[in-house]
């Protein structure tokens, strides 16, 4: 059932939140760029006013994407209770967090040559730390976590634009995320795969300057004994888990695939993984994190 505020249907809402530094500003523009109505800042007790006065303009402001942070009073008590009480009244409302590592929170603050907004007279790393620990609970319940420590602008924007576009119907959409196991795991990966089990493309010398998306090394990935049977099994296995996912109202998921070095096989893998997950109807954003670092 779908709870109609004065007369009206709800709007759609989006809590964007996180850690400071980790492009909050960012989701909130690609959010803009497809239409949805941004409030920036905005206190948490405030949501529900929010959406009662968008649920009055006959459809003029379906969808509401509020961008929250850390600086509020009682932050964590607020908004969770806050999303709870609308998910009680069947309003859609869901909460991206973004976060970054420690050390890529302090390039980007030492870049702008900013404070951070709970730093105080401490140092920068103070207040990372004691704005990660208020977030804790807040990152627990969120809907949608998107580690942006190696994304630049461009590519966090494709991220959100890819979750939030538009789509016919409500369908699971998976970020299939390939990397390399020596530049560290995916933090914001709801499954790993690992695929060094496949001999590696790096020490066929033909081979070494291509990366998994050209056709001699997807064709020398997948020739090799237990590819495809792994890729079969596997995309069996998501059949499942995507299902389990849509029957508990989570529609976002992260699948990291992983090599050695992220440049071969996990790109390979990845890419048909993708081409499988789309057959199922799942909506499928591709990225490879770690190509072109070797």
């Amino acid at each position: 059932m779908t709870v109609e505020l004065g007369g009206e249907l709800p709007p759609e809402v989006v809590i964007v939140t996180g850690m400071s530094g980790a492009g909050r500003s960012t989701a909130a523009r690609a959010l803009e760029d497809l239409d949805w109505f941004v409030v920036d800042n905005l206190p948490p007790g405030l949501l529900p006013t929010m959406i009662e006065l968008a649920g009055r303009t006959h459809g003029a402001v379906p969808r509401v994407a509020v961008v929250v942070d850390v600086r509020s009073l009682a932050f964590t008590e607020d908004l969770l209770s806050t999303v709870e009480g609308l998910r009680k009244r069947d309003i859609v409302a869901r909460v991206l967090y973004l976060e970054a590592s420690d050390e890529a929170l302090v390039r980007r603050f030492e870049g702008v040559r900013r404070p951070h907004p709970l730093q105080g007279d401490g140092r920068l790393t103070d207040g990372i730390s004691l704005e990660r620990e208020t977030l804790r609970a807040v990152r627990g319940e969120a809907d949608l976590v998107i580690d942006t420590s190696q994304l630049n602008v461009h590519q966090l924007k494709a991220r959100v634009i890819g979750f939030f576009g538009e789509s016919d119907e409500v369908r699971t959409r998976a970020n299939v995320v390939s990397f390399g196991f020596k530049h560290g795991l995916p933090v914001d990966a709801d499954l790993v795969l690992d695929c060094r089990f496949l001999p590696n493309p790096h020490w066929v010398p033909e081979l070494r300057p291509m990366n998994g998306r050209d056709e001699p090394v997807r064709d020398y990935v997948l020739s090799q004994d237990g590819a495809k049977e792994m890729l079969e099994s596997y995309v069996d296995v998501l059949k499942l888990i995507i299902a389990g996912y849509q029957r508990e109202g989570k529609h976002y998921m992260t699948f990291a695939v992983g090599c050695t070095g992220g440049k071969h096989r996990s790109v390979a893998m990845a890419e048909q993984f993708g081409e499988r997950l789309r057959g199922l109807g799942v909506d499928v954003h591709v990225v490879h994190r770690d190509v072109g670092r070797e």
